[in-house]
Parts: C-alpha cells; structure tokens; sequence
C-alpha cells in the first residue's frame, strides 16, 4: 500500500532524502577512490607486440605499476587494425581493472569506416582517461626519388597515375594522409596497401612504389642510411626529433596535418574517480625525464590531457577525417 505524507512534511522528507542519496553517493565514490584497485589492471593494446604503440605502452605501463601499487599487465590483441581489442574493451565491465591504449584509428576513422560491422561506438561505450603522445609521419620516397617535396609534385603532375604509393591498408591513417595529400597537391598516384609499414618500406627500397606517408620509427633508420629520403614531415611545426625536415605547413601547404597519437581510455561507466586517478598519475608519468627519453626513440613526444581534451580531440579529428572518407566514398562493411 502506497505510503503519504501529509503534504505540508512531504517537500521536507524529499529534500532529507535527496541529502542522504547524495552524501550515500559521495561516500560510494570515495570508497571507490579508496580501494582501487585491488589487483592487476589489464592494459588492452590491439596491436601486436613490438608495434609502436605495444613499446609506448610498456613504457608507461611500468611506472604506472608502482603509482597504483598493483600490475599493470599489457595484453596485446591485434587484429581488423585494431577494432578488435578495442571492442573488446568497449563491452568490458566499467571497475577500472580493463583500460585500452590505443592510436587514434579505432577510434576516429573506424566509425565511418565501419558503420555496420564495427560493433562499438566510441563516443558511447569508452571514456577518455588521456591522451598519451603524438607524432608526425613522414613523406618518404627512394633514394634515387625527387630530392623536395616540390620535386616530387612536380613529378607526380608530369605523370598523373603513373606512379605508385604504398599504405598499410585502405582507410588506414597513412592511405587517408596521401588521399588528402593527392587532393590538396592536384595529383593522382595509385594506391598499393600492404600488410605492415616494414613490407612498405621494403617496396620503397625495391622501387616497386614510389612514396608513402610513414611511421618515422620505420622509416628513418633506412633515410640515415641512404637508402631512403624523407621529403617532408606531415605536422604543421617541426619536429625537435627530425631535424632537417621540413613540415607541409612550411613547403605550401599550411592547412594539412596528419598527426599519429596515442590515447589510453576506459570502458564508459567506469567511475570517475578511477578516471581522475589514472589521468593524475599518467599526467605524472608522462612528465618524467625517463619516459621522455623512451618515448623520443620512438619519434614520439609525450601529451598528457583532461579527459574532455581527449574527447574534443576525437570530436575534431572525427569531421575532419569524414570529409575525406566521404570525398572517397569508403566504406569496409
């Protein structure tokens, strides 16, 4: 039998138990804060080890083990260019013990990408914790290829769809870097995707394609040996790691960027006491000298951020890339 109150009481008991549910609230998430975490925290990478964002995540994995006093295990489960072990982490229980470290595909190019298959949502089903760090890609070309990026238009104009230029698989970063490229520069080379960035640089050095937007990390051992020529950097300002290079906003080109990073978020619903905890000691980690000196090996440069600095990132970058998805019609369902 439904319970009244007399009406002059009623608003006075609704405020008395509004101030119990909330100060119940607060005390649940400072018991949160409080305990976590009670075992190992599993870091989700869905890429396989010895990739470059398996070697960032190990390097930040390890210190944030002794901030939170608990393992930080990283757990690589590569595949479908990373929608795999991101889904996984997309339909993980929020606690705070599954955490995904991840590039910036999964979660910016994906949706559009996939829009039947995918089987997550990243702006509904993860929650930026951070983003960890960013890099510039590089134009490369062979060692007897067009010595400037000047050089390589020119080249590229005087012979529209006769040259070729590799990628590590249609929608990925460096295929949608070139196509954006192709349109901005006014020209038309072929597409040839491959399965990783070693066997692009391979086709580079055998001269089966011509030029490829790639990881500096890959590409950079073969230019400081001659063997390649690294034309141009795809970020708007130079890179302290890459002297010598030019960025496309200082070769004619000052609107385009294609930056690489690395973020580290978990599944929604995790509390935000354990986000707040984890961007606070990341933001830490990432500003130590150590994790500096790593990071820079990799050509990459650590860049903590809040949580809503991550989620307008993705924002951003999301109808940025849409519009190149869509001038293509792309689509891998």
């Amino acid at each position: 039998m439904p319970v009244s109150f007399p009406s002059g009481r009623a608003p006075a008991l609704r405020r008395a138990a509004g101030a119990l549910l909330g100060a119940a609230l607060l005390a649940c998430a400072a018991a949160v804060q409080a305990a976590w975490p009670e075992r190992p925290v599993h870091l989700v990478v869905p890429f396989p080890a010895g990739s470059s964002p398996d070697i960032l995540a190990r390097t930040v994995a390890e210190p944030l083990a002794q901030a939170l006093a608990q393992p930080v295990v990283v757990d690589n489960k590569p595949g479908a260019g990373g929608n795999i072990g991101t889904r996984q982490v997309a339909r993980a229980e929020p606690d705070g013990y599954t955490l995904l470290y991840t590039i910036n595909g999964p979660l910016v190019t994906a949706p559009t990408l996939y829009k039947k298959t995918l089987g997550y949502d990243p702006a509904r089903d993860l929650a930026p914790v951070t983003l960890v760090a960013t890099s510039p890609n590089v134009l490369v070309v062979g060692q007897d290829g067009p010595a400037s990026l000047r050089e390589f238009v020119e080249l590229a104009r005087s012979r529209p769809g006769a040259l070729n230029y590799g990628s590590v698989g249609a929608g990925s970063a460096s295929h949608l870097a070139m196509e954006m490229f192709k349109r901005e520069a006014g020209i038309d080379l072929l597409h040839v995707p491959y399965s990783g960035f070693p066997q692009v640089i391979s086709a580079i050095l055998a001269s089966d394609v011509q030029a490829a937007f790639m990881v500096p990390a890959i590409a950079m051992p073969q230019v400081r040996d001659g063997k390649a020529r690294a034309l141009a950097l795809t970020g708007k300002a130079a890179s302290p790691g890459l002297p010598g290079i030019a960025p496309m906003s200082a070769l004619g080109y000052p609107d385009f960027e294609a930056i690489s990073w690395n973020a580290i978020l978990a599944p929604a619903g995790t509390p935000r006491a354990v986000v707040d905890r984890l961007n606070r000691e990341l933001a830490r980690i990432l500003d130590s000298d150590a994790v500096r000196r790593r990071m820079a090996a990799q050509y990459f440069t650590p860049a903590s951020s809040t949580p809503q600095g991550l989620t307008d990132r993705i924002r951003g970058e999301k109808a940025r890339w849409d519009a190149v998805i869509e001038a293509l019609g792309l689509s891998l369902d």
